[in-house]
């Protein structure tokens, strides 16, 4: 089951198998980000996962993470923990990351087709950044595409499948970042199963307090 747009939440992926997602966010000042996501199942606890980031804001960033199921599997709630390391490039300079979160889930058959519902809470720490945060004449709004020194996060799913090949994915997105505002947002996405394997998304991104733009999503997914 999928937890979520780009995250492996609380379900670790099978062994031996491999999901990748590509993804552009843009909102309507013309600010993009484009991610690499993938994950790989090295054992029935442990998932290994890769993200490669790119914004038309001056940044590229990579983070390599192991996350490490909790729970027994049985039952109907999933528990897992995870670690990362990483690094950012802006204007030549090169930062390290680390990122710590866990995460909860479960899924239910009440509404027709099943869904799910997970809470996933997140700190990112990066290195000592000497030069500003903001890349010259970048606005608040282009700057929240930047990777800030400590930012903390909480995201909330919900997600219904009302069809075998079609799943209905709201998330609200809760996050404190130390060089702006505490921000919410609620991500909508609608999900479309296409010849199997690859599945295409298409979504807003709405801005419920806090600095930000609304943006639209789109991107694939594919597992093997």
């Amino acid at each position: 089951m999928f937890a979520g747009t780009a995250s492996a939440g609380p379900w670790p992926r099978d062994k031996g198998k491999v999901f990748m997602s590509l993804s552009l966010e843009s909102d309507r000042e013309g600010n993009s980000y484009t991610g690499l996501y993938s994950e790989y199942g090295l054992t029935a606890r442990n998932t290994l996962g890769f993200e490669l980031g790119y914004t038309n804001v001056g940044e590229t960033s990579v983070m390599i993470w192991l996350q490490r199921r909790l729970d027994s599997g049985e039952g109907a709630n999933r528990l897992t923990y995870s670690t990362g390391f990483g690094a950012f490039l802006r204007n030549g300079e090169a930062f390290p990351t680390g990122q710590a979160g866990i995460a909860w889930g479960r899924g239910f058959e009440k509404f027709p087709g099943g869904g799910w519902v997970t809470v996933e809470a997140k700190i990112k720490v990066a290195g000592k950044q000497q030069t500003v945060v903001y890349v010259e004449n970048l606005t608040r709004t282009e700057a929240v595409f930047l990777t800030p020194e400590v930012t903390t996060k909480i995201e909330a799913t919900l997600g219904l499948r009302p069809t075998d090949s079609m799943m209905f994915i709201n998330q609200l997105r809760l996050e404190d970042r130390r060089d702006a505002a505490f921000s919410a947002k609620l991500a909508t996405s609608l999900v479309y199963d296409w010849q199997g394997l690859t599945k295409l998304e298409l979504g807003v991104i709405t801005p419920v307090s806090g600095p930000g733009e609304t943006a639209l999503k789109a991107g694939t997914w594919v597992e093997f």
